[in-house]
C-alpha cells in the first residue's frame, strides 16, 4: 500500500502542476477573443482560425484540468443524501463511484478517443471552415484529458482505501487554500511588478 500511496502522491503532483499552468489557457482564449472582436469591428477583418483557436484553448483547459479538479474535490456532486451519512459511508460511496463509474467511463473515452485522434493526425484532417485549423490538436485533448482524469481517479481510490485501512487522514479534506482565480490574479500581479521593476531599472 505504501508503494501505491507514493504513486498516488506522484499523480497528485503531476495534476497539480498541470492545473497551475492550464489556467493560462483561459486567459489566452479570452485575450484572443477580445483582440479578434476589436479587429473585426475596427477593420472588418477576421479569420475562422481565431475563432477555432479560442475553443481549442477552452476545450484544452477544461479537459486537461479535469484531474486537477478531481484532486481538489471541485467536481459537481449530489450530496443531499451522502452528506447525512458517516464519513466512512461517504468514502465507500466514493470507492464504488470511482471503481464502477469513473474508471470504466475514462477507459471507454480512451478506447474510442485515441484511434479518433490518431486517424486525424495521420490524415492531416483540417477544419471544414475556410481558414480553419488542423483538427488533431484538439482531438488529442480527449485521450490526454481523460488519461489524466483516470490517473487522478486511481490516486483518489488509493487514498480512500488507505483511509479505510487507517493508514492516512481523511483525503476528502481540501488542502488548497487559494482558488485558481486567486492564484491567477497573484501570478498576473507578480508579472506586472517584475515588468515595472525592469522598466524602472532601465
Amino acid at each position: 500500500m505504501q508503494t501505491l500511496l507514493k504513486l498516488s502522491r506522484a499523480v497528485d503532483w503531476l495534476n497539480s502542476l498541470i492545473g497551475r499552468y492550464v489556467i493560462w489557457l483561459i486567459l489566452a482564449s479570452t485575450v484572443i477573443s477580445a483582440v479578434n472582436a476589436a479587429v473585426r469591428k475596427a477593420f472588418n477583418v477576421s479569420s475562422n482560425a481565431y475563432l477555432e483557436v479560442q475553443w481549442y484553448l477552452f476545450a484544452a483547459s477544461f479537459l486537461l484540468a479535469a484531474g486537477y479538479t478531481l484532486l481538489n474535490g471541485e467536481h459537481v456532486k449530489i450530496d443531499v443524501i451522502s452528506s447525512r451519512l458517516s464519513k466512512r459511508a461517504q468514502i465507500w460511496i466514493d470507492v464504488i463511484g470511482f471503481t464502477l463509474f469513473l474508471m470504466p467511463f475514462c477507459l471507454a473515452i480512451l478506447w474510442f478517443g485515441t484511434p479518433f485522434f490518431l486517424k486525424a493526425f495521420h490524415s492531416g484532417e483540417m477544419s471544414s471552415n475556410a481558414g480553419g485549423l488542423l483538427r488533431w490538436p484538439v482531438y488529442l485533448m480527449m485521450p490526454l484529458g481523460f488519461g489524466l482524469l483516470m490517473l487522478q481517479g486511481l490516486s483518489e481510490l488509493v487514498k480512500r482505501v488507505a483511509y479505510l485501512m487507517g493508514l492516512i487522514d481523511d483525503p476528502t479534506i481540501k488542502k488548497v487554500e487559494k482558488t485558481a482565480e486567486e492564484e491567477l490574479a497573484e501570478a498576473i500581479q507578480k508579472l506586472a511588478e517584475e515588468k515595472a521593476a525592469k522598466a524602472s531599472a532601465a
